[in-house]
């Protein structure tokens, strides 16, 4: 089991590695990439009894699906304009909706405490805080917005130390080369983004 445990890990890294390059290219093979990597890292974090990032995956499964469809649909207002080849399609967020976020992290991973502490999550704390903060971080993605980079720094470094602390090395790797990703995607989506709203 153990050998199947690691092959299920490396492939994750692998579709992992491949699923960032196609977000910072804003490239909608992305998503279905994402559902793959989705379910490997389910797979990988039930293992460690991480229940929220397990949880968290199969979310990124079902919202990849979404995710795809408000890409396909701002892709085509790009294409509609006079943006330069390579351009990304960017939204601006509300304010709405920004405290919308602020108000579901708080709440969101203090119920999530709770509950993985009724599980018995080895780490119920960091396994929220990033559960929650990934969550949302997705639906930014989906959206458009460019400031999701900048939740997914922060969510990257956090589930680097999640998973060093659970002894998962190559999942650890994978949010560590996130978390750099997510530094240059910042940078590439400002320079290269044309805002379709």
């Amino acid at each position: 089991m153990e050998g199947i445990i690691q092959a299920i890990e490396v492939f994750a890294f692998i579709t992992g590695l491949a699923y960032i390059i196609l977000e910072i290219g804003q490239k909608n093979l992305m998503w279905i990439v994402g559902i793959a990597t989705g379910a490997a890292c389910a797979f990988s974090f039930a293992v460690q009894h991480l229940w929220a990032s397990m949880a968290l995956n199969v979310y990124y499964v079902f919202i990849s699906i979404w995710g795809l469809i408000q890409w396909r649909k701002a892709g085509e207002k790009l294409a509609g304009t006079e943006a330069a080849p390579g351009s990304i399609h960017l939204a601006h967020p509300d304010r709405k909706t920004l405290f919308l976020s602020l108000f579901l992290f708080v709440a969101g991973t203090a119920l999530l405490i709770a509950v993985l502490d009724i599980l018995n999550d080895s780490e119920s704390a960091l396994d929220a805080v990033v559960a929650v903060m990934s969550a949302i971080g997705t639906w930014w993605l989906a959206k458009s917005w460019p400031q999701q980079w900048l939740v997914w720094i922060v969510a990257d470094v956090l589930s680097a130390i999640l998973c060093l602390s659970s002894g998962m090395y190559w999942m650890s790797a994978l949010y560590l080369v996130y978390a750099l990703s997510a530094v240059y995607g910042w940078r590439h989506w400002k320079k290269r983004g044309v805002y379709v709203e």
